[in-house]
């Protein structure tokens, strides 16, 4: 990902966590505006209409829709991640 307020290119390998921060400038980087979501134009300035309203689109948040603009891994399966969730809550009721 490339960080929104420096520009610098972060090689992240698994999630962004709440904590992490861009080692350049020291911004957050699980933040709004760090998010391909995030446009300034869209109701609540987020695409994601299930996500709840964040205020400080620059300081780090738990929104749980995040993803990180510019990821190389791209688009967030969500059918998928619902569907193998509901198949493994019914298989331990079996």
């Amino acid at each position: 990902m490339i960080c929104v307020f420096c520009g610098e290119e972060i090689h992240i390998e698994d999630k962004v966590s709440r904590n992490d921060t861009c080692s350049n400038c020291n911004r957050d980087l699980h933040c709004c505006k760090q998010c391909k979501f995030y446009d300034p134009h869209a109701y609540n300035e987020c695409h994601e209409v299930s996500a709840e309203r964040i205020f400080d689109k620059e300081r780090a948040n738990f929104c749980e829709f995040f993803v990180p603009r510019g990821a190389l891994q791209g688009n967030v399966n969500r059918a998928k991640e619902a569907k193998d969730a509901l198949e493994a809550l019914f298989k331990n009721k079996k």
